[in-house]
Formats: structure tokens, C-alpha cells, sequence
């Protein structure tokens, strides 16, 4: 690694803030700052299915290499169910260590809803499926993760992750 490229991981729910607090975080490190998004690999650039084994793990892999060489802070946000990414968090425990700073938006399911009817893609999907893929409390057990809940705005949120990564 030539870098010593800093990892934000923003995991959660679909609708807790994952994306929004990500493309804040981006414009405030500026340039140079890489964001990976679960969904836009998943779902737009390969088109892929999620679950065990999906075929955008490889694509996520790949993306974290070439940002650890070359950008001084990735951000990667997604839901990452813990179970079907654990291949990917293992590779991400080797490779970044001490210089990952994960976080869990642990955001009522009613306040994800709420949040997902005021997006664009609301019409993309509805309540029936953000229930099925809720996962309640889906922290990561050897990555330590600093929990985020819906009392924190969104600048409030960035700023505590900005001075986090400052320090």
C-alpha cells in the first residue's frame, strides 16, 4: 500500500442515512476522497443480486485495492448484511487495521421508512421489502463499530465522523 488510506464504513439499514451522511462526508475531505456505494456497485453497475456470495463482493474487493493505493480516505456505505460480506470485512481487517473507523446507523425501522418515502427512488421499492431485509442490531462482531441513532442530524453526523478521522 502506498498510502495510508484511512476506511470510513457506514453500515445500516436501507433508509437510516448511509448515503446521504457518505456524499456529505465526500464533499467535506474533498478531493481525492473515494466513496464506494453497496447500491451503485450492486445494483447499477453489475446488476446483481445481494445475498450469500454475491457477485459484486469481487467488484467491492477490487475498488477497496485500488483506493487503499491511491486516495487518502474511502468511504464504503451499504447495507452489508454481516453475514453475506464477511469475506469482505475480513479482507478489509487485514488489509486497513487500525485505520478503519465503522459505523452503525441503528435507526428505527418506522423512522428508515419515513426517511425512504421522502427519496427519489421511493417508488423503487416499498414497506414489504425494506421489512424483509431489515435486520435489526446487524453490527459486525470483530470490527468494532460506533453506533449512530435518529437523534443525530445529518451535519451533527458528519462532523462527529469528520473530527473522528482528524484525530
Amino acid at each position: 500500500m502506498d498510502k495510508e488510506a484511512k476506511l470510513i464504513i457506514l453500515r445500516g439499514n436501507s433508509g437510516s442515512g448511509k448515503t446521504t451522511t457518505a456524499k456529505e462526508l465526500q464533499k467535506k475531505f474533498g478531493h481525492g476522497t473515494m466513496l464506494i456505494s453497496q447500491d451503485i456497485v450492486r445494483r447499477e453497475m453489475l446488476y446483481v443480486k445481494d445475498g450469500p456470495d454475491t457477485e459484486a463482493i469481487q467488484l467491492l474487493l477490487e475498488l477497496l485495492k485500488y483506493g487503499s493505493k491511491s486516495c487518502e480516505i474511502i468511504i464504503l456505505e451499504g447495507i452489508f448484511n454481516s453475514i453475506w460480506y464477511q469475506t469482505l470485512f475480513e479482507y478489509i481487517q487485514k488489509e486497513f487495521g487500525e485505520r478503519i473507523h465503522a459505523y452503525y446507523f441503528n435507526v428505527p425501522f418506522e423512522e428508515t421508512l419515513s426517511r425512504h418515502q421522502q427519496k427519489p427512488n421511493a417508488n423503487e421499492f416499498a414497506e414489504k421489502e425494506m421489512r424483509e431485509w431489515w435486520i435489526e442490531n446487524d453490527y459486525l462482531d470483530f470490527i468494532p463499530e460506533i453506533t449512530l441513532h435518529k437523534e443525530l442530524s445529518l451535519n451533527e453526523t458528519v462532523d462527529l465522523i469528520f473530527t473522528h478521522i482528524l484525530k
